[in-house]
């Protein structure tokens, strides 16, 4: 009998060990185990390569192989009859390999001796089940296409990103029972990704920032390839790192303008996919769970199309702002609009905020700006920096100098000075980001959206600013 791979895939969850059985030139049978066997598509596997031992040896002289596969939930027990094609070194389907390797070592208490190699590609010239009672098999979660089609059906009903962010982390909590999960978006010049949304955690970590390859999420985006990993993992875990509140001193020490990454301090599972829109990586959706084994492919598929919807209706609404009827702005402040009749350096617009941010309760908040990246302290408490910090000092300088109050998204990407990616400005990503820090860490400063392309600063104090030079 005959069986499609396609009807295999539990067996590939590394639950149970896969068996190789290979021939050598003078005809001696070898069998041994298998780290991973790995799912690529109906007519192809890769079996992880981490040792030269006789398997290898074999495989490289006769290209011929059968392993042994056994469904974790039915008992049943297939071969897979194989033809080595290849072995890979880099790219989607080793980095995901070598994630799930990594899993397994760790779970096992092996990870200094796991080490991936390569990735064999092996196609599959046959499947043959073989005789024995097997269990029924349950079917797969309803819910989860049913899920799929409500999160997709609510994306398309967003109007801004904003909304499309949170409508996305509302309906993984509400849909698929999904309460950990993050969203963040690529900074194409600085190689890092940081994020613009998040739910579940004690604090929101907006602003936090992961470098490609690095830990899951930073693989997800260099591979542009889904990882998921179903138990602890250090070698994929973020620290979460300290925040040193900064110390006045005469020099004016060391600041600290790291924000700590959300997430959960031992995830027992994790699944990070990343938003691609034909050959742009424009950011991953990241989810995670206390639970081992939370995620199974199944959740893989529905995520990896959940994602593709994401990111065309991000591409979407990006174009709808640049369409959007906007008058044609220069750079020049004189002939925007402004803030009718508001001094200088005060409020722009009638507006109170609930708590403080340090300094002399009604007196001017102090602003520094460090030219270097950017980076913005307000009453010596880290803000934000690189973009997102320039676009806030352009807003307060503008704002301080003439009472403006009123922006466009247009004219942020006319000025030179905040050098902006030619391509995936990632504007809007950047104004939500500023938009959140403030509302955390500031809320006497505010970012409120006027209209499609518009936007509005709310400040609530005098304002007091100061340019440190690098």
């Amino acid at each position: 009998m005959t069986v499609p791979l396609s009807a295999l895939r539990a067996c590939f969850e590394g639950a149970v060990p896969a068996t190789i059985a290979t021939c050598a030139a003078d005809g001696t049978p070898n069998v041994a185990k298998l780290s991973q066997v790995h799912f690529v598509d109906d007519r192809h596997v890769a079996l992880s390569y981490q040792f030269f031992n006789k398997t290898r040896e074999n495989l490289l002289h006769g290209r011929r192989a059968t392993v042994e596969v056994i469904d974790p939930l039915s008992a049943a027990i297939y071969h897979l009859h194989l033809e080595y094609l290849r072995t890979e070194t880099e790219g989607p389907l080793f980095e995901y390999m070598k994630a799930r390797l990594a899993a397994i070592a760790s779970h096992t208490g092996m990870s200094k001796v796991f080490r991936l190699l390569g990735a064999d590609l092996f196609r599959v010239l046959r499947v043959d089940a073989m005789p024995g009672d097997a269990l029924l098999q349950p079917s797969p979660p309803a819910d989860l296409l049913a899920g799929l089609r409500a999160c997709v059906a609510s994306l398309a009903r967003c109007t801004d990103l904003a909304q499309l962010l949170e409508v996305t982390l509302a309906g993984l909590a509400q849909h698929w029972d999904v309460h950990h999960a993050m969203l963040l978006m690529l900074d194409p010049d600085q190689r890092r990704l940081y994020t613009v949304a998040s739910r579940g955690y004690p604090e929101s970590g907006v602003g936090s920032e992961v470098r490609v390859g690095e830990g899951i999420v930073g693989v997800a985006a260099g591979a542009r390839t889904p990882i998921r990993i179903g138990y602890v993992v250090q070698e994929y875990r973020y620290s979460q790192a300290t925040r040193r509140h900064f110390a006045d001193s005469a020099d004016g020490g060391v600041l600290e303008t790291e924000i700590p990454f959300p997430g959960l301090a031992d995830a027992g599972s994790q699944l990070a996919v990343p938003l691609l829109s034909g050959d742009r990586l424009l950011g991953v959706l990241y989810v995670e769970s206390p639970v081992e084994e939370r995620f199974t492919y199944h959740d893989e598929d529905a995520f990896v199309v959940l994602a593709s919807h994401l990111a065309l209706s991000i591409d979407g609404l990006a174009r709808a702002v640049d369409q959007a009827c906007e008058p044609p702005v220069s750079v020049s402040a004189s002939i925007m609009p402004r803030a009718p009749a508001t001094p200088p350096g005060t409020q722009s617009i009638a507006a109170s905020a609930a708590g403080t941010t340090g300094g002399t309760p009604g007196g001017p908040i102090q602003i520094r700006h460090f030219p270097h990246d950017h980076s913005l302290f307000v009453d010596n408490e880290y803000l934000i920096k690189g973009v997102a910090g320039a676009i806030c000092w352009k807003l307060l300088r503008e704002h301080t100098a003439s009472g403006r109050a009123d922006f466009t998204n247009r004219e942020l990407r006319l000025d030179t000075s905040l050098r902006l990616p030619e391509v995936t400005d990632n504007l809007d990503a950047r104004l939500i980001l500023l938009q959140r820090r403030l509302a955390e860490r500031c809320p006497l400063l505010a970012i409120e959206k006027t209209g499609r392309g518009r936007f509005r600063l709310v400040v609530s104090r005098p304002l007091q600013l100061v340019d440190v030079s690098a």
